[in-house]
């Protein structure tokens, strides 16, 4: 007999790799998360349309060292929905916030990506006494947030219907690798149960109004007003950047590795935005030596 998973099942998996999934209760509402390891904290923070599934080849590779948080925020692939909380930007980085003390993690390594890694600039600009180092992959930043190419998703947030059309046609795997999907995101195809999980939640009426309200709260007057505050971070900052990324342009790091005090680049080689699905092995060497050595540095 053959047995047939659901849409709401695929939606809602996640790695066993990831950890065990824990839910938390906090002021706007439930949010997911996803805890492995022990140790110095690493919490990780992903962007739109995606969920913890994309730290899936990196935890494992730091769980043995580092104790890892990876994050399922309300970009549109979650699956606890949030009615009635802030998800501009800004409220974003106060669910990171929350969930940090709530998980009495701090000060923690702050890795994001994407979409994601403007979240972790908010909430080092905001918390900055919670972040002990703050790990930067392709992302946007400055005034490149959202980068001009995904306008048609500001469009759809804000047309009637648009966004119940393009959740739709998600669930068709071959739409998935248009560039107006995740196509130029990723070199190559990515893992169907991964993928369906992105793509499959934003079917559900409850999460599409989420992912409305965090796609209209995207804006760079935010970015442009934490970058603000970039000179007072004093602490290590790692730039771990897909070399020739379309949408975060090499500029975008080096003008962030020139305004933090103390940071570094590592170019991701072979590696479009997802740096965490082309190329894990490249991106966790490079959190590791960045770690072991920021460590060694504060231990003298």
């Amino acid at each position: 007999m053959t047995h047939t998973i659901s849409p709401e099942s695929r939606a809602a998996w996640r790695a066993p790799a990831l950890g065990a999934r824990r839910e938390l209760t906090l002021p706007q509402g439930t949010l997911t998360v996803f805890d492995s390891g022990s140790g110095d904290p690493v919490v990780f923070v992903h962007g739109l349309l995606v969920n913890a599934n994309l730290w899936r080849r990196v935890v494992p590779a730091l769980a043995g060292e580092f104790r890892c948080v990876a994050i399922d925020l309300p970009f549109g692939s979650h699956t606890t929905a949030m009615p009635g909380a802030d998800l501009s930007a800004p409220g974003l980085a106060q669910l990171v916030i929350q969930a940090i003390e709530k998980l009495d993690l701090g000060p923690v390594t702050l890795v994001g990506n994407d979409s994601g890694g403007a979240v972790s600039q908010l909430v080092v600009a905001a918390r900055p006494d919670l972040v002990a180092r703050l790990v930067l992959t392709s992302c946007d930043a400055y005034e490149n947030f959202p980068p001009p190419f995904f306008d048609y998703v500001g469009l759809a947030a804000r047309t009637p219907g648009a966004l119940a059309s393009l959740a739709l046609s998600l669930r068709i795997r071959a739409i998935r690798r248009l560039p107006i999907a995740y196509g130029w995101l990723a070199r190559g195809p990515i893992d169907r149960a991964v993928s369906d999980s992105y793509a499959l939640p934003v079917g559900t009426k409850a999460i599409r109004e989420d992912v409305r309200r965090a796609i209209r709260g995207l804006d760079s007057q935010y970015t442009l007003a934490a970058a603000k505050t970039f000179a007072d971070f004093k602490k290590p900052v790692l730039l771990a950047w897909s070399a020739g990324d379309r949408f975060f342009p090499d500029r975008y790091a080096e003008r962030l590795a020139a305004e933090f005090p103390d940071a570094r680049i590592e170019w991701i080689r072979d590696s479009r935005t997802f740096s965490p699905e082309d190329q894990p092995e490249q991106l966790t060497s490079a959190i590791r030596v960045f770690l072991d050595a920021t460590r060694a540095e504060t231990q003298h």
